[in-house]
């Protein structure tokens, strides 16, 4: 039996399920707020076209009204400073959008402190337990916030949500063998990240380290520490900065 082959039955029999890790997406997603004078991504909206009616008695479909970065998205190196000569969304290689993952669970430690930061000791420890992080895979960083992400106040929460130390982020760019990094809050940086030296550390070095971004992750909650596949699937979008994505996670059971 070929490889694909074995993959398709162990589907077929439940031995590996497929988890969802996307966001819903509709007009109450949750969105990224800047302060002024900086500009944000509008909300994201559906413009019907036809609905089985004289426009097209037939069919249904619709335009859709979105920015790259809503819900749960992919980042691509383009998208800051840093990575400006970097590749735009269409040009990733296909063959890193299927990678191993490493999940770490701090949901508990979020829970206690809403501007908990994820530093290398904490990595470090993770990998004395689990092993090295997965060379050319993904860090998944769970937070427990995906609970809150059908409400934009709760979501936000005033500016305090969890993300990923200057350190920690500086070190994960330029000294792990990971792809990028995927978080369940509305942008890879914490919510105070604005105020960080450099500001957005997360995006700066990643990006700019040619890595990538997944954000508004799901259900990392029944990911083991190691052994998914996730499989992402972001746009293709020429001159593209990120795009929409649906994530899925391959997990043996």
């Amino acid at each position: 039996m070929s490889i694909l082959s074995d993959l398709l039955g162990a589907l077929g029999s439940g031995r590996v399920e497929v988890v969802d890790l996307t966001a819903p997406l509709h007009s109450g997603t949750p969105l990224l707020q800047l302060p002024e004078p900086f500009a944000n991504t509008i909300p994201f909206r559906l413009e019907e076209i036809s609905r089985y009616d004289d426009r097209g008695p037939g069919w249904y479909w619709n335009d859709i009204h979105t920015g790259e970065h809503t819900g749960t998205h992919f980042d691509a190196p383009v998208h800051w400073a840093t990575g400006r000569d970097g590749e735009d969304v269409s040009q990733v290689d296909p063959a890193k959008l299927v990678a191993p993952a490493a999940v770490l669970d701090f949901a508990g430690n979020a829970a206690q402190d809403s501007d908990f930061l994820l530093e290398i000791a904490h990595v470090k420890q993770w990998q004395e337990a689990h092993g090295p992080l997965p060379d050319g895979g993904w860090l998944l960083y769970r937070t427990g916030w995906d609970a809150r992400g059908e409400s934009q106040s709760e979501f936000l929460n005033g500016g305090h949500s969890p993300g990923i130390s200057v350190e920690c982020a500086r070190w994960l760019a330029e000294e792990t063998p990971i792809i990028g990094v995927g978080v369940e809050t509305v942008g890879t940086d914490a919510g105070a990240a604005h105020s960080f030296e450099p500001a957005f550390p997360c995006h700066s070095y990643l990006l700019g380290a040619g890595k990538y971004g997944l954000t508004q992750l799901r259900n990392l909650a029944v990911l083991p520490p190691t052994g998914a596949v996730v499989l992402t699937a972001p746009l293709p979008i020429v001159g593209g900065s990120g795009s929409p994505t649906r994530v899925l996670a391959l997990v043996e059971r």
